[in-house]
């Protein structure tokens, strides 16, 4: 009972959310590598043994696999998934075929078929957030302080009750969640507070006071506080819903405000602040998913679209085996006006091979301990 609880409950949200996120991924490098006259061996889903597979009339083989914890693209004339080249491919082959081998095309083309992967999770992701937004609108609430606490970082800083927040760190504040939002996600950073005080708006710089609070799931999570509040009745609340052009921007916006929390938290690590607590891999997510899954498919979709945005940028990462690595090569090459040695291509890639094999193994060994 408790491993089909388990498995209900956790293990087939997380594979769900990470299925659709592989896929959207994939996809963007296959379509762009088909757009540019590549030949493609493999489109997998999952690592190892094939469970289930079909080839097309082009001669991809469509494949879904036994470890479902990723996938790749594999195009003709690469040593592996992670499209180490093999110089030995093309030898032999009639010119017009091995014009089709993907380390054969110009510099250029190889770069926008790396790029067409994160980009397709960005693109997935402002889809998603776009259309919720638009189906569901958002519930505001006027961002005006209610309660200042004494000798907490607001009123050190010199807020007072009643005043209106307006932006915080160049976001605008359409509400008072909005406002939590941003203060919560800045633990011990620095932040910029502008509100309008009778009519006049004065600017404010604190530091959020790093908090530990328990979630409604029992999770341990660290955010800012500075020591403010809002009394709420249920009629305060207002659903406003953006029309389409509006809900671009707003959409954007969010993204941005994504990634820029993300490289926030990142850079905490690099400053002495970061909390290897927040750090999850595969059975944090798996966690997370599940517990979100009890909140609705709705809330479910949410998470799917913000772990691809995270993925996308991970994936960016300039480490030899992630797509930022190959990007990385190949700028040097467009700059070299040569490729690299294949000699350095491969002491590339077997040192991002240890480094992402050694975050696998942390962040498991941090999520299970």
């Amino acid at each position: 009972m408790d491993f089909a609880y388990w498995l209900l409950s956790y293990l087939l949200p997380f594979l769900a959310v990470l299925t659709v996120i592989v896929f959207v991924h994939e996809m963007g490098h296959y379509l762009v590598a088909r757009w540019n006259g590549v030949a493609i061996e493999t489109f997998s889903i999952g690592f190892g043994r094939e469970l289930l597979g079909w080839t097309d009339r082009a001669g991809t083989r469509w494949r879904i696999a036994m470890v479902p914890l990723g996938g790749y693209v594999r195009f003709v004339g690469d040593m592996n998934a992670a499209s180490v080249p093999d110089g030995e491919a093309s030898k032999g082959l009639p010119d017009a075929e091995a014009a089709r081998l993907f380390h054969n095309k110009s510099v250029w083309q190889r770069i926008a078929v790396v790029v067409a992967g994160p980009f397709a999770n960005f693109i997935f992701t402002f889809l998603v957030l776009y259309v919720l937004l638009l189906g569901y609108g958002r519930y505001t609430l006027p961002a005006t302080i209610d309660d200042v606490i004494q000798g907490d970082v607001a009123a050190t800083a010199g807020l007072l009750p009643g005043d209106e927040v307006v932006e915080v760190d160049g976001y605008r504040v359409r509400g008072f969640s909005d406002f939590q939002r941003l203060i919560a996600t800045s633990p011990d950073r620095p932040v910029t507070v502008v509100v309008d005080r009778l009519g006049q708006n004065l600017t404010f710089v604190m530091t959020p006071q790093s908090t530990e609070i328990e979630d409604r799931f029992g999770n341990q999570q660290r955010i800012g506080r500075i020591g403010v509040s809002r009394q709420t009745e249920a009629d305060d609340f207002t659903l406003y819903r953006p029309g389409p052009v509006e809900a671009v921007g707003l959409t954007l916006e969010e993204i941005r405000f994504i990634i820029d929390r993300t490289a926030a938290f990142l850079g905490d690590f690099f400053v002495g602040r970061g909390d290897l607590d927040q750090l999850g891999g595969p059975v944090k997510v798996a966690q997370v998913s599940g517990e979100v899954a009890t909140l609705g498919v709705v809330a479910l979709i949410n998470l799917m679209a913000l772990l691809s945005l995270n993925i996308g940028i991970f994936n960016l990462f300039p480490i030899p085996m992630l797509d930022g690595g190959h990007l990385l090569f190949y700028i040097i090459e467009a700059v070299r006006g040569r490729p690299l040695s294949m000699r350095v291509q491969e002491i590339g890639f077997r040192f991002g091979l240890a480094i992402v094999l050694s975050l696998t193994v942390f962040t498991l060994v941090n999520d299970l301990f």
